[in-house]
């Protein structure tokens, strides 16, 4: 008979019961406003079936994993860093190669296609990246304050990983999977002067990316207000939308900005069509419900037994909510436009996978707290 679990003075059941609801909501009014987004495009509806039927299986990913001790993914990081750089160097190659699994698609080479299973290894890549960063970080301890034997090894790994992204290309994705690697190394202690000469460097790598593609540049221009391509209608045609929506919106499925005017609404601007159709409360519930996610994520990896768990909780608690924030940032015309979904909610089965698997892996931790030899 196994002895009873203790105690720990930071142990809340409510916690992770409160993050699985969280995630239960934004990923049920994820398929509603897919449905809504979706709804006047032709294949609309099997592209919600799909969406919903990913949910159920991410709600059994995530359960599965809320009951496994989050321990035991430990030695599984190399092994998934390894395997996602597989997939990571499948577009890569070139076309010739590999065009018929990673076709083109809007002029990039982002999805691995085998019939059914559609995947995108760069969502995969900000998940194992936060595994892979947490084991590390935790078996260097105190040394991960030096360069050369602390952050050196973090660079060339993660370097490697963003590299293989940005030829895809999808700088922003990578820009992304780089400050996850960051969180988790600044929450392992790292020197913040070690912090500030690496975005000083990403800044100016990033300013060259950007200005030496005509794309990157137009986006720039766009967000600065001198773009006349039809990314600025786009953008500017988002924040109307949002505008037009007042305080309870249009209505589910009633949204003019979709049919013509934002024609990326059930994905990179889903929250503009959430602003349109559900109006100033809708857009409230979506930030307070990601705002609690935060929350309870960054409370839990606070009170984490361990350091790989804190590192994890950390990292993975970061990636849902600042991917949801550069979203929302991106459909406000807070930023310059990157491709970001929105998590839980956009249409993409990668994605939503990735993120449920998140916070079953974040609910082990939050039930991990007081078990014995836990800590």
């Amino acid at each position: 008979m196994s002895p009873p679990a203790v105690r720990h003075p930071g142990e809340h059941r409510w916690e992770v019961r409160l993050l699985v609801v969280i995630a239960a909501i934004l990923t049920v009014f994820g398929v509603v406003n897919l449905y809504g987004a979706m709804g006047v495009r032709q294949a609309g509806f099997m592209t919600v079936v799909k969406q919903l039927v990913i949910a159920l299986a991410g709600a059994v990913v995530m359960l599965a994993l809320a009951r496994v001790d989050y321990r035991r993914l430990r030695p599984l990081a190399w092994p998934a860093l390894l395997a996602t750089l597989f997939l990571l160097l499948i577009p890569a190659l070139p076309e010739s190669l590999t065009g018929g699994v990673a076709p083109v698609r809007n002029g990039a080479r982002r999805w691995i296609d085998l019939g059914p299973i559609d995947l995108q290894p760069s969502e995969l890549a900000k998940f194992v990246v936060v595994l892979w960063c947490a084991m590390l970080a935790a078996k260097k301890g105190t040394a991960i304050r030096g360069f050369r034997k602390g952050v050196a090894p973090f660079l060339v790994v993660v370097g490697l990983i963003c590299l293989l992204i940005m030829r895809q290309p999808n700088l922003s994705m990578a820009a992304l999977v780089a400050m996850l690697a960051a969180t988790v190394l600044f929450t392992a202690g790292a020197r913040i002067g070690h912090g500030l000469l690496l975005v000083m460097a990403a800044g100016l790598i990033g300013a060259q990316l950007i200005f030496l593609s005509d794309y990157r540049r137009a986006r720039w221009e766009t967000f600065v207000g001198r773009g006349t391509t039809d990314g600025a209608m786009q953008i500017n045609e988002s924040v109307v939308a949002i505008g037009s929506g007042g305080v309870f919106g249009v209505g589910l499925g009633q949204g003019k900005a979709k049919l013509a005017h934002v024609p990326y609404a059930y994905s990179d601007f889903l929250f503009s069509s959430i602003g349109e159709e559900w109006g100033l409360v809708g857009v409230v519930v979506v930030v307070v419900l990601f705002g609690l996610l935060g929350w309870v994520g960054y409370r839990i990896a606070r009170t984490a037994p361990d350091p790989f768990g804190q590192f994890l909780a950390a990292g993975l608690t970061t990636a849902v909510v600042l991917t949801a924030v550069l979203h929302m940032a991106v459909t406000l015309k807070l930023m310059p436009t990157t491709g970001l979904t929105l998590p839980f909610m956009s249409a993409g089965g990668s994605s939503l996978l990735i993120n449920l698997a998140a916070v079953g892996v974040l609910a082990s931790v939050g039930r991990m707290r007081g078990r014995p030899g836990a800590r």
